[in-house]
Order: C-alpha cells, then sequence, then structure tokens
C-alpha cells in the first residue's frame, strides 16, 4: 500500500480525486480503489516543547536561568491534532512507501518530514519516500503531478533550513522575551515584551521612520529651469546641472542650497544663444512585468486596493484551495517552469470565455509569445502565482476575490503581449557657459502596457519598473507635445533661452510606511542594512522572514499592541517605541537578521549548513542576555502595557493561553 500523506485535508481530497476510484472515506484517511490511502496533517500537528518540557524550573521567568538552549530538541502533538497524528502513526507502519505531499515551500516541506522523524518511520520507509509537488488543485494538474514524483531525498536542504530557522526563533524569542519583560516589570511595565529574530528589526524599521518625520526640518532648495525655443517657434525646457565648481552651494542629494547662486544663473541664461552639446536618440524596449510571487502581489493588492498582508493571503488561500482558481499562493518565485508554457493556450482561452472584465484583453494575447517568465533555471519548489485552467465563469467570487483574481490575470495576460517601445530622446544644452538637460520619450508601441491603462491594476505598480521612469529617474516633464519638439531636434538647430525660472522647493520628510511600502522593505531589506559589507552580499531580493511569514509577522505586531494605524499609514505604539529604544540596535536593525536569512537561504540551496548558522546565534545570544541582564529598559517607564499581561501575572486557569503566549515569541 502507498501511502501519500498531504499538508492538509483539501490537499488529500484534491490527491484522492486524482487516484483510481470507488473511495471509502474514514476517520482522517481516504482509501481510493487500487488499495492506496490518501492522509492529511491539519498544518503543523507538532510544535516545539515549551521551555519547562525540559527542565520544571523553567516554569519560573527568572534571569540565572537563561539563556535556554536545548541540548536535545523535543517536539510534541498539539492537542487538537493528537487524533490525526494517531491516524498518520497507524498507516506509515502498515504502508509499504511513502508520498510526502506537503505544500511545495519550506515550511511544507518540513511539516511532514517531522512527522515522519517524530513517528521513528523505518530508514528503508524513508530511504524510498517519494516526494508529490502540488501547485494547482484542479484534477488534471493534480494527475500530471502524479506522473512526475522525485525523490524526497532532493529536498532535505529545504527541510534542514525551515529546521534551523524554526528553532533560532524559539531560541530568539523564548529568551529576549523572558529577560526583557522581567527586566521591563522592574521599572513598572506590566506587560510582555515580545521580542522576536524578525518581528523586532520590522518594529525598528517603523520606531526609526517615525523619528525621522517628526525631526524633520525641511529646508529650501533651488532649481533653475530654461525656457528654450526651437527655430520653427516650438518651445520646450532643459533642467540646469550644477556644476563641480558649484559643490559648495549644494547638499549630499546634490540639491543647490544657494538661492543667490540660482538667481545668478536665471540672470545669466536669459535672452541667450543655446547651443546643442550632444543628442541621443535611441528606441528602447521594455519587456511585461514578471508574474506574481506572494510578496509582490500583496505589495500591489495594497497600493490598489488598500488591503493588508494578511487578507490578501487569506483570499488567495481561497482562490486556491477552494476556487482552484489560482496556482499555489505561497510561491517566492516569479518565474515559471518552461513545460508550464504548453497550457498557456487553454488558459487563455478559459480566460477569454469567462464573460468577466480581463476576457477582451485575453482574447487579444498571443499564445505563441514566450516572454522571459518562463526559464526552468530560476524555478525552485514552486513557480509563480498564475491562474489554473479552471474557468471562473461558474465561480461566485466576492468583490475582494475578484479584485486580487483581476490582478493575478492581468499580469499573466502581459506575458503574451509584446514589449512596450519608445522613443528616448536626450539633450546636453550649453548656455552662457551652464549645462542643461532635457528629456523625452515617445511611444512606438503600447505593446503589455495597455492591460495597465483599465481595470482592477490600472494605477498599480507591477513589481518592476515600467514606465519612462526605467530612463529619466522621474517621468519627464517634457512629454506630449514637448516630447515631439525634442524628437525633432537636430544638432546643427540654432535655439534661443528666452528666459531663465527660478523654482524653489523644500525638501520633504519621509513618508510613515504603509502595508504596501512596510511589505517592500521586508521583501528588500537590503535598502535599510547599515553595513556595508553586508549590503554589498545581499541581493535585492533578500528579506526579512518567507512569503508564508511576512504577512503574519505584521499582525502579530499590531495583535501586540507595539504597532497601530492612522489611516493608511503604520505608526509604532508608545509601547513600540519604548521596546526599541530598550533593546541594543543589533537587535533592532535588520542587519544581523538579513545576515541570517542570507545564510538560511543557503542551506536551502546547498550552499551552507545547519552548524554554520546555529553556532554563531548560539554564541550571539549569550551575548545579548548577558547585557539585558546589566541594564534596565527605563525607555519603558511610566509605558502602559501593550497587549495583554505578563506572563507571571497569569493565574494558573490561564495555563494554556500563556503556553501559546510563550511559544507566540517565534518570529
Amino acid at each position: 500500500m502507498k501511502l501519500y500523506i498531504a499538508e492538509k485535508p483539501s490537499l488529500g481530497r484534491a490527491i484522492a480525486d486524482a487516484l483510481p476510484k470507488p473511495h471509502k472515506k474514514h476517520q482522517g484517511y481516504i482509501e481510493v480503489g487500487n488499495g492506496d490511502v490518501v492522509t492529511w496533517c491539519i498544518g503543523h500537528i507538532l510544535e516545539q516543547a515549551e521551555p519547562d518540557s525540559y527542565d520544571e524550573k523553567f516554569k519560573r521567568w527568572q534571569l540565572e536561568h537563561l539563556p535556554i538552549i536545548p541540548q536535545q530538541w523535543q517536539l510534541k502533538p498539539k492537542y487538537k491534532t493528537k487524533s490525526q497524528l494517531a491516524v498518520i502513526r497507524k498507516l506509515v507502519k502498515q504502508c509499504q512507501q511513502i508520498v510526502h505531499a506537503g505544500d511545495p515551500d519550506r515550511e511544507g516541506q518540513l511539516l511532514v518530514d517531522e512527522v515522519i522523524d517524530f513517528l521513528n518511520v523505518a530508514q528503508r520507509k524513508r530511504d524510498a519516500m517519494q516526494r508529490l509537488l502540488v501547485s494547482d488543485l484542479n484534477l488534471p494538474a493534480v494527475k500530471r503531478a502524479l506522473t512526475q514524483l522525485k525523490s524526497n531525498k532532493q529536498f532535505v536542504p529545504l527541510s534542514v533550513s525551515a529546521l534551523a530557522r524554526s528553532r533560532a526563533d524559539w531560541l530568539y524569542g523564548i529568551n529576549l522575551t523572558r529577560a526583557y519583560t522581567i527586566q521591563g516589570g522592574k521599572v513598572g511595565y506590566k506587560g510582555v515584551l515580545s521580542v522576536g529574530r524578525v518581528q523586532t528589526p520590522i518594529l525598528g524599521l517603523v520606531v526609526t521612520r517615525d523619528k525621522e518625520i517628526k525631526h524633520f526640518v525641511s529646508k529650501p532648495f533651488y532649481e533653475v529651469n530654461a525656457h528654450v525655443q526651437v527655430p520653427n517657434n516650438q518651445r520646450f525646457i532643459a533642467k540646469w546641472q550644477p556644476s563641480d565648481a558649484c559643490s559648495a552651494y549644494m547638499d549630499d542629494e546634490g540639491r543647490v542650497l544657494s538661492k543667490a547662486l540660482a538667481e545668478n544663473v536665471v540672470a545669466r541664461i536669459t535672452n541667450q544663444a543655446a547651443k546643442i552639446a550632444d543628442i541621443k536618440k535611441q528606441q528602447k524596449k521594455l519587456n511585461a512585468p514578471l508574474p506574481y510571487n506572494l510578496s509582490s502581489l500583496q505589495i500591489d493588492a495594497a497600493k490598489r486596493f488598500s488591503l493588508n498582508a494578511k487578507l490578501v493571503l487569506d483570499v488567495c488561500q481561497s482562490l486556491y484551495e477552494k476556487h482552484k482558481l489560482i496556482t499555489y499562493p505561497r510561491s517566492d518565485c516569479r518565474y515559471l517552469p518552461n513545460e508550464q508554457f504548453a497550457l498557456a493556450k487553454s488558459i487563455i482561452n478559459t480566460l477569454s470565455n469567462a464573460q468577466m472584465p480581463f476576457s477582451e484583453d485575453a482574447k487579444k494575447a498571443d499564445a505563441s509569445i514566450k516572454s522571459k517568465a518562463w526559464n526552468n533555471a530560476k524555478v525552485g519548489a514552486h513557480h509563480a502565482i498564475i491562474p489554473t485552467e479552471k474557468s471562473p465563469a461558474n465561480s461566485s467570487l466576492s468583490s475582494l476575490e475578484k479584485n486580487v483574481y483581476g490582478l493575478i490575470v492581468r499580469q499573466y495576460l502581459a506575458q503574451f503581449y509584446p514589449a512596450f517601445i519608445y522613443q528616448h530622446t536626450h539633450i546636453e544644452l550649453t548656455i552662457a557657459g551652464g549645462k542643461f538637460n532635457a528629456t523625452a520619450n515617445v511611444t512606438e508601441q503600447l505593446g503589455w502596457k495597455k492591460l495597465f491603462e483599465k481595470g482592477p491594476a490600472a494605477n498599480t505598480n507591477t513589481g518592476e519598473q515600467n514606465s519612462f521612469e526605467t530612463d529619466t529617474g522621474k517621468q519627464s516633464n517634457n512629454e506630449g507635445a514637448f516630447a515631439q519638439v525634442l524628437s525633432n531636434l537636430k544638432k546643427t538647430d540654432l535655439l534661443h533661452c528666452e528666459k531663465g525660472e527660478l523654482l524653489e522647493k523644500f525638501t520633504q520628510p519621509p513618508k510613515h510606511f504603509t502595508d504596501a511600502t512596510l511589505l517592500a522593505a521586508m521583501t528588500g531589506i537590503n535598502r535599510f542594512v547599515k553595513d556595508a559589507a553586508l549590503k554589498s552580499i545581499l541581493k535585492d531580493t533578500d528579506g526579512l522572514g518567507t512569503e508564508a511569514t511576512r504577512a503574519g509577522i505584521i499582525e502579530l505586531l499590531f495583535k501586540r499592541g507595539f504597532l497601530q494605524r492612522q489611516g493608511k499609514a503604520i505608526v509604532a505604539t508608545p509601547a513600540g517605541v519604548g521596546l526599541i529604544e530598550a533593546l541594543p540596535e543589533i537587535c533592532t536593525t535588520p542587519d544581523m537578521t538579513a545576515k541570517w536569512e542570507a545564510t538560511l537561504n543557503s542551506i536551502a540551496e546547498q550552499q551552507a549548513n545547519y552548524k554554520s548558522f546555529m553556532q554563531p546565534l548560539e554564541s550571539t545570544l549569550s551575548s545579548l542576555i548577558s547585557a539585558a541582564s546589566s541594564s534596565l529598559p527605563t525607555s519603558l517607564k511610566g509605558v502602559k502595557a501593550a497587549g495583554k499581561p505578563a506572563y507571571k501575572k497569569r493565574k494558573r486557569t490561564k495555563k494554556a493561553e500563556v503556553g501559546s503566549k510563550n511559544r507566540g515569541q517565534a518570529k
């Protein structure tokens, strides 16, 4: 008998539907026609043991017990799912072969692997265990996946990476939360000070941004525009480019701070000849943005529909599990396997006939176009989020589901539209010895951009630069008629500067984080890393947390009372500010955690090992506990506790809730 172990019941049922009939449904498993069996976990049915499982004395929160570092790690069954674990225990003894059918990501790999380890499955069965990767719950897709089973041994690095992450979160969260909660109590703070390996640097980003805004002092700076006339009496505007000689009057970002200097330039260039020093005309092509991974979808949905990350994930899970309209949503990949291209025509036809807003766009899509999204080398355990072959026409979708599904469809259809092509013109002028620039872009082929002019994604960031900003740094002010004027100029043309124009502007404070920008910060954390050496090795895609956990981490900070919303803005509460000010900088900035995240990724890619991650973490943890013990968090004095009362104040009747709180310090 072959035993399939799925991550959750919905996946188990989808697998069973693709296996021979008739089916016999039992409590916790399905027996199929050929005698094979499909069972399932219910998410994680095992969890890290609490500290007092290692030693009874750890029930009391005391500094002398810290750091708590298990010598032999223990897992324990979750109370609510013990019966399902018993079902799996019985079935693994009876079967001849096991098929691991966890979700196609690190957590999904670990979730089933740890059950196999916990049940002490015979080594013979472990060696023969196969891996089933299902990214689409529709019957044809599951049947295809069943013909492509792989050895589970290939995915051991994913499991090790997830295990290291899980244990690191436990060590960091349990120990530092206890240390700072104890010390906070000494200054009168009566709540749990939750510290996490990922959540605390994210809180630190928000606190730092809030302080920058609070203490920001706006300063004036000056720009000069030249109003230039061409031979046929048409006009355009060119912008002054200060020379190195002006550097003493400029700030670090190249802005001119001296009004007198700018006024002098205005006076010098008015009614003067303008000579074209250089003209560069270039046809440029911009390919369609890649399909979504979860984070890029969450960012776009936040910008377009003001949806928070957790809500987008919940909607995606519904579209995946309930409606079966999209592929696996917790993906960190924006590429597709080459073999998936064979399904493109069928998917496009389905969308064309769906009688939905995007159907006309689907009818105009060219299924023969193969974009850069299809790239086996960049696809890991899962691929980008795309529509399935199932028609949405008969699905009863909520407005939220329609909006998110529309974004996913739009991004997929863009792969089958031609490139956006435009003529880019860059002109350098010399006026009274000063240098001036003007740029313009003239669209030649709109291509995939047609999809972004209407519908749910009209004002949405595609996840990549997709506008004229790609070349000019910002949308040129020489658009429309100006653009045509510049594109027709020749180097021999004689131009005249009619007047100079002084523009007084003021520096602007940074903006408060929103759901979209906080997620973007988490996914591209290298922008916020201070250490230059670390910044250089981190990639733009290196981030804090995983696709599956980022939404939960942000929500956790709200639940624990460290963050709050003010309209669309996300700001820190007094408790959040107090906690960040109490912690050493290494805990509140993303540098250390970003480095650990990069190492976890390296473990998954077999470029690092478990010990190379855990040993430095344990050493750092000991130093942090020592620092916490030697000082009091005075920044929390007089601050009203966020969330629930501290652990040690709880009554015995809430022991179970306490355990949950204790375990919850994970991230």
